[in-house]
């Protein structure tokens, strides 16, 4: 049984996690009245391990999150990334992409997630944001000028409405299987084994992407001289790489990248990610928007899948500012084409940006292969190409929105 609506918000957003609550933050900028629904319960108080999630930020990214004034908060465990070394084994072809030729600190971030969600949770406490913990979104029904919507919460169910709802609810995102929206799939046949190690070398603050036959493998810096690591295997291999023993995993580290950064002597826990692409059909429905990976999933090969959501939210933000400025309809049809419209090329470019690489550097034919050592070659010699590049992972591309320019929302 559901009772009438007892509260009526501006938006609501269904997922409370790192996209879900930057949005909720970004919006109560604008002074909307807001709702955060997330299903499980959050933690982010236990102390930092050597085992914490790294997150890499492009440098667009980290332009958005001092935008909306939280980047001091997360910069002190943050790792710039100054140089990318892009190598594949037994090759010739490599390439290098530096901060310095592109004229910024950074080309991006290595950000600690447990220090990502503190800071995105203690500011989400400072704002008028109505957030409901566990909480489950069950059903909603888009009107005209509304969209009511039905919360359980401890075995009890409530309605309440908004003029916008918003999915931020993940690969699996139900708002989008209750909007019958359908989704382009494909699995890479591939898991991602990920933990931190650390080299015995200062890792100088280079990332690198190494690709090898069996897969390829990704270093991100991170503080106290550690490495993120990313590690592809063959779904059949992955429970043999979890139950190795760390010096069994850390020589296999050396097979694929050498000593380049001195032998790691302390690796961590492990836990693996089947990897998939994924776009929906559309990100839009009647009153209803979907960000990040509600929407799109990637490849990690290029560390972009959680910087794409963000440049979803920066575009929503403004189209929103926008309508509030001119007084219209916060959850109109015109307003979520414009969205949908707006994020169409840069999702697409992504997505078959990633795509393409994670095709390329798994292919084992020969003639590929001496492909992609000219292309890596050829890459190295000729800067405009580097830039290129180099622009495209920074998230720099294409429409930027206010927060992707590293200004605040206006109203």
């Amino acid at each position: 049984m559901t009772s009438a609506p007892t509260q009526v918000f501006d938006v609501a957003i269904a997922g409370g996690g790192f996209a879900g609550t930057t949005l909720a933050c970004a919006l109560d900028q604008l002074g909307l009245k807001v709702l955060l629904i997330e299903a499980h319960p959050v933690d982010m108080q236990a102390p930092p391990t050597f085992d914490d999630r790294a997150i890499a930020l492009s440098y667009g990214s980290q332009r958005i999150f001092a935008a909306l004034g939280l980047w001091q908060a997360m910069s002190p465990t943050a790792t710039p990334i100054q140089h990318i070394h892009i190598s594949e084994q037994g090759r010739f072809g490599q390439t290098h992409l530096t901060a310095a030729e592109e004229g910024v600190d950074a080309l991006g971030y290595v950000a600690l997630a447990r220090n990502l969600g503190q800071t995105l949770y203690a500011a989400l406490e400072k704002t008028a944001v109505t957030r409901l913990c566990p909480a489950t979104l069950v059903d909603f029904t888009a009107a005209a000028d509304s969209v009511d919507l039905i919360i359980e919460q401890d075995s009890q169910r409530s309605l309440l409405t908004a003029r916008l709802l918003v999915g931020a609810d993940g690969t699996q995102s139900g708002i989008r299987q209750l909007l019958n929206i359908e989704s382009a799939q494909q699995h890479y046949g591939q898991t991602a084994i990920v933990t931190n190690a650390l080299p015995s070398q200062a890792h100088h603050n280079i990332a690198y992407e190494r690709f090898t036959p069996a897969g390829p493998l990704a270093l991100l810096p991170m503080s106290e001289n550690r490495f993120g690591i990313v590690l592809t295997v063959a779904p059949a291999e992955q429970e043999q790489y979890l139950a190795m023993t760390d010096a069994n995993f850390i020589e296999e580290l050396h097979r694929r990248i050498g000593f380049r950064v001195g032998r790691f002597s302390k690796v961590g826990k492990r836990r693996s990610y089947p990897l998939l692409l994924m776009q929906a059909d559309s990100c839009i429905g009647t009153r209803v928007a979907l960000i990040g990976n509600a929407a799109h999933a990637l490849h990690p090969i290029s560390g972009q899948g959680f910087n794409l959501g963000l440049r979803d939210i920066a575009l929503l933000v403004d189209l929103l500012a926008d309508a509030l400025r001119t007084q219209t309809d916060i959850g109109s049809q015109t307003l979520l084409q414009d969205y949908a419209d707006g994020r169409h090329d840069d999702v697409r470019s992504m997505t078959r940006f990633t795509d393409s690489l994670a095709w390329l550097f798994s292919n084992p034919l020969q003639t590929v292969g001496v492909l992609r050592s000219t292309g890596l070659f050829l890459t190295d010699l000729l800067p405009g190409l580097r830039s290129r590049i180099a622009r495209h992972s920074m998230g720099l591309r294409g429409r930027q929105a206010r927060l992707s320019l590293g200004l605040p929302p206006k109203l």
